[in-house]
């Protein structure tokens, strides 16, 4: 199943059931478990791992060395999970630092020209719409949507379940379960469609929006907001994680 086109490096470790296609450029030091789809001019280079059952589009480039000014060498690693879909001209770039790590989690869907800078930490079952960008140290939590044209700034960290609208400019971290929007992006309100499709109680979604007014609309500061959804919300796990997020913010809440 590849490719007589194909380039590969005589040490990369490659399952026999992928599938590489016409033009892809493997490296030395890549790792591809079982059933991945390469399709033509993909490539992998770096000390790039590469899970189970992933999809990956031509003109996509994997593992390649960070963008990062402050790189001075050394071994960098990129991991990308299972069953991950990634589109046309898909960039995700190693580390900066010897023997870190970007990392991939499983069933993402990366659409066209989404580009993953070194250091990210993406967690699973996202959806990145075309051209959303993150920058370098930015963490996104599990069941994110990042709609198109977006961008991170680095170290920004973006909540569970949270969705970034549109063309945003994210320069702050994004709370879990929230709607955000703008430039700069500020939450707007809670992710109440992406609640309801995931299954979340009303309880639980009742809760959020009461959380959400006293942490952006009673005129409370941060701390003291946070202290009372410690206080009025204790049985609810969904509150917990939203004041637990806030209490770990360093680049503060948008």
């Amino acid at each position: 199943m590849i490719h007589s086109s194909a380039i590969i490096h005589p040490a990369a470790e490659i399952d026999a059931d992928c599938e590489i296609g016409a033009f892809c450029v493997i490296g030395e030091h890549v790792k591809m478990g079982p059933r991945n789809r390469l399709h033509s001019h993909v490539v992998i280079d770096g000390h790039t791992t590469i899970g189970e059952e992933n999809e990956i589009f031509p003109f996509t480039a994997v593992g390649t060395r960070t963008q990062d000014l402050k790189w001075k060498g050394g071994t960098t690693w990129t991991h990308v999970g299972d069953r991950n879909t990634i589109r046309e001209n898909v960039t995700i770039h190693s580390a900066t630092g010897d023997g870190d790590a970007t990392v991939i989690g499983s069933d993402n869907s990366l659409l066209s020209y989404v580009h993953i800078a070194h250091d990210v930490t993406l967690g699973s079952h996202i959806i990145m719409s075309n051209v959303a960008t993150l920058a370098g140290h930015v963490e996104v939590e599990d069941n994110v949507v990042i709609s198109g044209l977006a961008a991170v700034h680095q170290f920004c960290r973006i909540g569970r379940f949270a969705i970034i609208g549109g063309c945003s400019k994210v320069v702050q971290d994004v709370p879990p379960f929230m709607l955000a929007d703008g430039n700069p992006a500020r939450s707007k309100t809670v992710n109440k469609i992406g609640l309801e499709r995931n299954g979340f109680s009303d309880d639980a979604q009742q809760a959020l929006k009461k959380a959400y007014k006293i942490l952006f609309r009673s005129g409370l500061s941060t701390g003291n907001a946070i202290e009372q959804l410690e206080r009025d919300f204790m049985d609810c796990p969904e509150v917990s994680l939203l004041a637990k997020f806030m209490r770990a913010s360093q680049r503060g809440v948008a």
